[in-house]
């Protein structure tokens, strides 16, 4: 059993390389292209399309597939048939359409006159197939490509005819959309025709059509729909927790289109971090827990030799997010205002463009963590648990909604990010809560074993103070020299940290390390060698 959780850990970690490699490409792509279009373009064409019908496409296909793969991903007591699963994913693109015809006609939008419906989810039963079966280069596949040609579109579009506006961003994301589809269902069509293909529970891209199943003569089991209607719930209320400052500037109008303009910029350049490495450990993991862990049940009743290796990963995975993000808030600091001045000038360094970052170094600790423990919590709640933790979020949604009108006031756009902060606070607690709830029937403490040590802490507090006196004394109207001295030292004090994980985080790194590919791996071990550090890692099963 050990070895099936070995082997489950090793492909939720390859998902979870390959994850990565998607975010990067997808937001490199984004970021080149808003560097690109903030010079052709007026910032309020930008809020437009960047937050009103980025925010309406967003929700639509939140709403309609969120709650339907994490139902349909989770491991249960009892045998889920692959026909129930398969139906219940064809909920997914009526869902979109009713969700969509419902949101757009309360857009408080001037740009939009019919549904804006996300035809990706037609995709849906494949993804969950693909999910299932860990074909993870799909995914990269299936979002890179489009992405990549979405990105390409819109920046030709925009310097050929910056006049037809938010008629390229449209085209764009219908080319993207079209895309998407034509890669899963020819990637199926194809695979499905291999030796490698005939193991799936499909044989031939027509299966996935729905009807009832053979041996119960039913669409869908009770449970499974029991199961989708709490997720739904509680993807409704993250929905809103997690894009709440968006929707408070869409309905109360609190910011300018230029401000939501600059602001959505911000936020971009904050979230590269999370979008690249914490949501793709999130959604891997999520996997992983899912798969390990019968839903609902108590550690006792989880299968033999499970519960330690799931223990383990979620103390490393929460002390590899938490050591990034003590990363971005130690340099974040002294770092903003250069970073913004290069990307784009005066329009985004001035004003409070460096509060709004600096503040979002504070929120992506809090995300860090938020997004790893939730992770594991959505994985091992009963329906019932899920079900009054809904109420809870409820709670926690008038608190955000209360504190972003009540900040704005007081501090502007910064209000939205402290907000947010306070809004992952009180998750975090809940699921911290949940955890130690979990875990306190059995000798494992993951919370404990994923706090960093106290020379890592050192080590971070004094880069923080150093990087501080440096952007003082050296950044950044100084000239150039100064300027690049100034990048020196936070080189320095990056080095520093890196070191002090090295030979201080010794479990956390050996973990890290034992997750990468061999060939990696064996390079990474042969430089540690050579400057003689060195410790065994985790033996595979």
């Amino acid at each position: 059993m050990a070895g099936a959780v070995r082997g489950q850990l090793d492909v939720a970690a390859k998902a979870a390389s390959y994850n990565m490699l998607l975010q990067v490409l997808l937001r490199v792509a984004t970021f080149v292209m808003n560097g690109f279009v903030l010079r052709f373009i007026h910032a309020d064409l930008l809020g437009v399309v960047n937050m009103r019908l980025t925010l309406l496409y967003s929700t639509v296909l939140f709403l309609s597939r969120e709650a339907l793969r994490k139902a349909c991903l989770s491991r249960t007591t009892g045998q889920t048939k692959w026909r129930h699963v398969n139906n219940l994913m064809w909920c997914s693109p009526v869902l979109g359409l009713v969700t969509s015809c419902l949101v757009s006609a309360l857009w408080l939008s001037p740009f939009l006159k019919q549904p804006n419906v996300p035809y990706d989810v037609i995709a849906e039963p494949l993804w969950v197939l693909s999910q299932t079966h860990n074909y993870v280069k799909l995914k990269v596949m299936a979002e890179g490509v489009p992405q990549m040609i979405k990105c390409l579109v819109v920046v030709m579009g925009v310097y050929l005819a910056p006049q037809w506006g938010v008629v390229l961003f449209s085209i764009a994301q219908l080319l993207y959309s079209f895309l998407y589809l034509v890669i899963f269902y020819g990637y199926f069509h194809v695979h499905l025709n291999t030796p490698e293909g005939k193991s799936l529970p499909i044989s031939a891209i027509t299966d996935i059509i729905p009807h009832t199943d053979e041996d119960t003569k039913t669409w869908c089991s009770v449970y499974l729909l029991h199961l989708t209607w709490s997720f739904f719930k509680n993807s409704f209320l993250k929905q809103l927790l997690t894009d709440g400052e968006r929707y408070v500037m869409t309905i109360f109008g609190v910011l300018s289109f230029a401000q939501q303009g600059v602001y959505d910029v911000i936020n971009n350049l904050g979230s590269l971090v999370p979008r690249f490495i914490f949501l793709p450990i999130e959604e891997s993991f999520y996997v992983f827990f899912a798969s390990s862990l019968y839903r609902g049940e108590p550690p006792e009743k989880q299968r033999e030799g499970v519960l330690p290796g799931v223990a383990h990963t979620l103390a490393m995975i929460l002390k590899f997010v938490i050591v990034v993000a003590m990363v971005i808030l130690s340099f974040g600091y002294a770092y903003s205002y250069l970073a913004l001045n290069i990307y784009g000038g005066k329009l985004l360094s001035g004003g409070e463009g460096p509060t709004l970052l600096r503040w979002y170094c504070v929120y992506v600790m809090l995300l860090a963590v938020n997004g790893v423990t939730e992770c594991f919590v959505m994985a091992a709640m009963s329906q019932k648990q899920v079900d009054r933790y809904n109420v809870t979020m409820l709670v926690f949604s008038v608190v955000f909604l209360s504190a972003s009108l009540l900040l704005t006031k007081f501090s502007g756009s910064v209000g939205f990010i402290l907000a947010n902060c306070i809004n992952m606070a009180c998750r975090i607690c809940h699921s911290c809560r949940f955890i130690h709830s979990y875990f306190s029937s059995t000798p494992y403490r993951p919370l404990t074993l994923a706090l960093p040590s106290l020379p890592m802490v050192t080590t971070f507090a004094l880069s923080f103070l150093i990087t501080a006196f440096s952007e003082r004394v050296l950044c950044c109207d100084q000239g150039f020299w100064r300027v690049c001295l100034h990048v020196l030292v936070g080189v320095a004090c990056l080095l520093w940290v890196g070191s002090t994980l090295v030979l201080r985080e010794q479990e956390l790194t050996s973990f890290m390390l034992s997750r990468l590919p061999t060939r990696i791996s064996s390079h990474v071990l042969r430089v540690m060698k050579t400057l003689h550090i060195t410790y065994p890692l985790p033996k595979s099963d």
